[in-house]
């Protein structure tokens, strides 16, 4: 084949994708000269090295794109092999390998997008195509988190794994035959295993307080108890951490590489929530997020302002699944514990008597009424409601249960997120702004009073899903996959793309 028929071939192949006419003046991208030669050995070299991001080498074809260029024989293909590999990992790389939203349907965020057309033009024109590959990945934490992913990698081949055994509850004091066992689990966790200060098998003190140290260090409840949830997550494999930190490179490459001058970060995976403003951390706090069955959703949306004192309308499921028994042992349960029930669910004057329902034949997966809890000390959201658009009726808000804070793993609520100091961080938005008054705020609390108040810029607030966090030398903080989710990004991952 000539120089300019094989040109015409190569060109139409990327025309669409480039959405443009070709322009014969063009040289082939990949092959045919020494610099397009050095353009292709560059990436492959990169895609060799793309496990670094928890990426696969064979996800590229690597075998075959380098069978094609020994071979050389049929050049148009091999162009279009070598162009089809490079989009595909730019792409990966740079915004994920999957669709975050097909993933769970408790994931519904705004994913980086780009276009290949994009990335091919920005191949061709770079001076320096190994510095344009390297720029791809996220900054921030995400060099970290390679690190982190190397580190694990090498631990894996060199570490024993000795699980305990499922049974009874393990408290502090007893004697049973699973502590050696423990013992020898937390030393592969590179833990350092005080020695037993009686019989081996004596739960001592000593050990309590190590585990009590790793059941904080994973969000779990800090007793010293080996129960089910500590013995699941003392067993969790090398090659679950290492996963773990694939997805969470994955989640990281999904989200914007600048949140904006004014964010909200969620973290449902460490029970943590960040106010960013100007490139400034000004508040953080605890909160406490969805159980495994009502997990909190990985969305994004923006926040405008609050309410103070709240009506707490009850969602249809849970009036059914939770609300209904009491109802029916005691039509008047709920009204003792400030809820009101209508008839509408759009009118407040069609307030019934709960005594006269006949709570026993109305269906719990259809509930009919509207129940609203009233404003005040035992409401469900607290004393400050934060609202945000989205699809899942889930928000920020304030809680009557503050001693739920105390506890390690703080996933209690059906989706929504509890702010330990709500007051706190509605006076950090408004901070400087002489609009803002906070005790006329905590007046109003205290008067039962439901006041709206609109903060001064809007706020973008991102919920994620962040299970291994790593500091800069890429020591990994590992919280437990409470939600499974973790495991579904990784299978996602290795699927072929559609």
């Amino acid at each position: 084949m000539t120089r300019v028929p094989l040109l015409i071939a190569v060109l139409a192949f990327f025309a669409p994708l480039l959405g443009a006419t070709p322009s014969f003046a063009e040289e082939p991208l990949w092959t045919g000269s020494r610099v397009a030669e050095a353009r292709t050995q560059t990436l492959l070299t990169t895609l060799r090295a793309s496990g670094e991001h928890g990426l696969d080498p064979a996800w590229y074809g690597i075998d075959r794109l380098e069978q094609a260029l020994k071979t050389g024989t049929d050049t148009a293909r091999t162009e279009q092999m070598i162009g089809e590999a490079f989009a595909a990992y730019a792409s990966d790389v740079s915004t994920g390998r999957v669709n975050a939203n097909s993933i769970d349907p408790d994931i519904a965020i705004e994913q980086r997008k780009v276009k290949r057309a994009d990335l091919l033009k920005a191949a061709t024109d770079a001076s320096d195509f190994g510095a344009y590959l390297a720029s791809l990945p996220p900054k921030g934490d995400y060099p970290a988190l390679q690190k982190a992913l190397a580190t694990w990698r090498q631990k894996r081949a060199a570490t024993t794994y000795t699980p305990i055994a499922a049974g009874e509850a393990l408290k502090p004091g007893k004697t049973e035959a699973r502590v050696p066992v423990l013992r020898k689990r937390l030393a592969e966790l590179e833990l350092t295993v005080p020695a037993p200060a009686a019989a081996p098998d004596f739960y001592d003190d000593a050990l309590v307080a190590l585990v009590k140290s790793y059941q904080e260090t994973k969000g779990l409840t800090v007793d010293g108890v080996i129960g089910d949830n500590t013995t699941r997550s003392i067993n969790t494999s090398l090659d679950d951490r290492i996963d773990q930190i694939v997805a969470n490179l994955e989640r990281r490459r999904w989200l914007p590489e600048d949140l904006g001058p004014r964010y909200i970060y969620v973290n449902t995976g460490d029970y943590s929530m960040v106010f960013v403003t100007d490139g400034k951390l000004a508040f953080q706090s605890q909160v406490i997020v969805g159980t495994p069955k009502h997990p909190t959703p990985e969305i994004q949306s923006t926040m405008y302002g609050f309410q103070t004192n709240p009506y707490w309308t009850v969602p249809q499921s849970i009036s059914g699944d939770e609300y209904l028994p009491l109802l029916r042992r005691d039509p008047y349960a709920l009204a003792n514990q400030g809820f009101k029930i209508f008839s509408s669910w759009s009118d407040n004057n069609s307030e019934i008597d709960p005594a006269s329902v006949d709570w026993n034949s109305v269906n719990p997966k259809a509930f009919p009424y509207r129940v609203r809890q009233e404003p005040g000390a035992s409401n469900a959201l607290g004393y400050i409601f934060f609202p945000f658009q989205n699809n899942y009726g889930v928000y920020m808000h304030d809680t009557a249960s503050r001693w739920l804070f105390t506890e390690g793993s703080r996933n209690f609520s059906h989706g929504c997120i509890r702010l330990q100091n709500p007051l706190d961080f509605v006076t950090k938005v408004f901070e400087g702004r002489a609009s803002f008054d906070r005790a006329r705020v905590q007046k109003a609390i205290d008067s039962g009073d439901q006041v709206h108040y609109t903060f001064p810029e809007s706020v973008k607030l991102y919920v994620t899903y962040r299970t291994v966090t790593a500091a800069a030398d890429g020591t990994p903080t590992f919280r437990d996959d409470v939600y499974g989710r973790d495991r579904k990004v990784v299978a996602a991952m290795g699927k072929p793309r559609s």
